[in-house]
């Protein structure tokens, strides 16, 4: 019935943009035609797959809602294959077909210079510098972070890609002028103000959904009103509540895994603001904020698919569609800033920053070898040497008995004639 309501729903889709087509007389505009049908031929994709992808782990609140982004995570992929493929000029140029007002130079606004708190030299108004960082990235941070950490549901995990990526916006401020900010901007405003706040609210969101009781009713069976309008509400939270427990220093295997999430979520982070660097993009564009919504629908999916291949690998055998995408889709843009604008990236990092990132990775290194292997080894061997020291106490305790000699040859002499017989 789904297979045969799905062609149905697509031949009338077809027959409808079919006949619109000719009914109209076919515009001269080239590319006005060539973006409708690319639109078009989008759609019927997205048709397509929404009735007919397999299946993720949410089912609230409806599974075709996510299938839907599932669709749109492949149309993406297959947009940035085709900016990678194009040169410099003609992939900037052909950001215009999106919006006119795209494919200019835009200059990178610097948010460092003036770091004074409270400023005596400006007596109108000595706080300028604060609020002149309060703009319309500080709610952005906050919910950001919020819905990130109901992504990941892990204060640990989530505080260290906030500390990471504000090392990483010291580390790369030579390339990037975004990316210079006071001192109190990194840590104060983004780290305990913005992301910290967020973060705290996505933990106290999750320990209500944890403790939360699922007991789904049907729609047309709750009496009053006020109790419909409260389940239409509840569709929209998950059917179950599954906690994450990522426990990294369990096993070499999940440390690995746990360091690649960060890493890739690092990475998307930083794809954010090098994609409109250089396809020049203003930071207010609403493309970076679709793509952002974008992240937060397919990222949740993949974190739990992620989590489930982790927590039970016998059951799920291979790792989740919409990660596999989600993966490729950061990896395609971070080759697309590569090819675009490698001379940015290829600017050297100051010497003290390297030494920094180098010490950093020699820590991680040192501590991953001693946990997984060296602290293993020395375990072992505590273990083997605690049970010899046993069994020669018990030597010891049965000699010291008035029969303990004789029973011990006894048993001896019974092994050796079990060993004959055999």
């Amino acid at each position: 019935f789904r297979r045969a309501h799905t062609l149905t729903v697509l031949f009338i889709l077809t027959c409808a943009l079919g006949y619109v087509t000719l009914l109209e007389e076919t515009p001269q505009d080239t590319a006005y035609n060539t973006k409708r049908g690319i639109v078009a031929s989008i759609l019927v994709f997205l048709c397509f797959g929404v009735t007919q992808a397999k299946d993720g782990p949410f089912s609230r609140p409806h599974p075709a809602y996510w299938r839907f982004w599932l669709c749109v995570s492949v149309v993406y992929e297959l947009f940035l294959i085709f900016i990678l493929f194009q040169t410099v000029q003609d992939g900037r140029q052909f950001m215009k077909y999106i919006d006119p007002h795209l494919g200019v130079p835009l200059p990178e606004r610097d948010y460092g210079g003036n770091c004074l708190i409270y400023d005596p030299g400006n007596e109108t108004d000595p706080f300028h510098n604060i609020w002149d960082k309060l703009d319309g990235f500080v709610p952005a941070h906050f919910f950001g972070w919020y819905l990130k950490t109901l992504m990941i549901r892990d204060w640990w995990m989530c505080m260290i890609i906030s500390v990471m990526f504000e090392f990483l916006e010291y580390s790369l401020e030579h390339q990037l002028p975004n990316f210079s900010e006071c001192w109190w901007d990194h840590w104060i405003m983004d780290v305990i103000l913005c992301n910290g706040l967020g973060i705290y609210c996505g933990m106290k969101t999750l320990s209500w959904l944890s403790l939360k009781t699922y007991k789904w009713q049907g729609l047309w069976n709750i009496p009053t009103y006020k109790g419909k309008m409260k389940r239409i509400v509840f569709q929209f939270t998950p059917y179950s509540w599954v906690k994450f427990e990522w426990k990294p220093a369990s096993s070499l295997r999940r440390w690995l895994a746990v360091c690649g999430i960060i890493f890739v979520f690092l990475l998307a982070e930083l794809n954010t603001f090098y994609l409109k660097f250089v396809l020049w993009m203003p930071p207010e564009h609403y493309l970076v904020l679709l793509r952002l919504v974008f992240f937060v629908n397919v990222g949740g999916v993949a974190m739990r698919e992620i989590y489930d291949f982790m927590d039970d690998p016998k059951f799920h055998k291979k790792l989740g569609q919409q990660a596999w995408l989600v993966a490729a889709i950061t990896a395609t843009e971070f080759l697309i800033v590569v090819k675009y604008d490698p001379h940015t990236l290829t600017l050297s990092l100051p010497f003290y920053i390297t030494q920094c990132w180098i010490l950093g990775i020699i820590l991680v290194l040192t501590w991953t070898a001693w946990r997984f292997f060296i602290r293993d080894i020395t375990l072992r061997y505590k273990e083997i040497r605690r049970q010899k020291q046993e069994h020669k106490y018990e030597k010891d305790k049965c000699l010291s008995n008035g029969d303990g000699h004789s029973s011990i040859l006894d048993e001896q002499n019974g092994n050796k004639l079990r060993e004959r017989k055999l």
